[in-house]
């Protein structure tokens, strides 16, 4: 995984200078498009806490280094975390598919189990696994455990530089797994 990671940072650091003045597209996992949903769960969400797995339980590569800007600012993926939790929470609220008002409390939880970003090519492909779970605050009873597997694909000629096709292709891996756990919570039985 080191060596992927530093290969994706040389790939990025050299594609910087074929991009120019042209700026990075920002990590963006906002879905554009949440349709109300039609079924409304008895429970409200407190809180979510997205994650990245350690090691022992990745499933694939879990590449927490990204470049946060044409500056080649360098974190270790807690501005991701941060961004996934964000865009997750704007989505639940817009799909209006859980009640603010509601007896039963939850909390959310996504463990990133992979986010595996190719380090070079020409068309990208981002897988991406994460173990989303909703637990019953009064009980602690795990009431919602399932595994969300998604893909963020972006053509080649999409843009030039690779560096600018690989983080699309983030974008587009989570926003995909973010709408696939959206349709899972409409037909689970929650709370009875």
């Amino acid at each position: 995984m080191k060596q992927k990671t530093l290969l994706l940072l040389a790939a990025a650091v050299g594609s910087l200078g074929l991009v120019g003045c042209s700026e990075l597209p920002p990590l963006d996992f906002s879905l554009p498009d949440v349709e109300i949903s039609d079924r409304r769960h008895d429970a409200e969400v407190k809180s979510i806490v997205v994650s990245f797995a350690n090691e022992d339980e990745q499933e694939g590569d879990v590449d927490v280094v990204v470049i946060e800007s044409a500056g080649v600012n360098i974190t270790s993926g807690t501005a991701t975390a941060s961004l996934w939790e964000s865009s997750l929470e704007e989505a639940l609220t817009r799909s209006l598919i859980f009640q603010d008002d509601a007896s039963n409390k939850i909390s959310i939880f996504v463990k990133v189990l992979k986010l595996d970003v190719p380090a070079f090519g020409f068309s990208f492909t981002t897988d991406a696994i994460a173990r989303y779970e909703i637990v019953n605050r009064a009980s602690g009873e795990i009431i919602f455990n399932q595994k969300i597997t998604s893909i963020g694909e972006v053509p080649a000629d999409y843009a030039f530089a690779g560096v600018i096709r690989a983080r699309e292709s983030v974008n587009r891996s989570v926003r995909n797994n973010i709408r696939l756990f959206l349709e899972a919570i409409k037909t689970a039985d929650l709370v009875e």
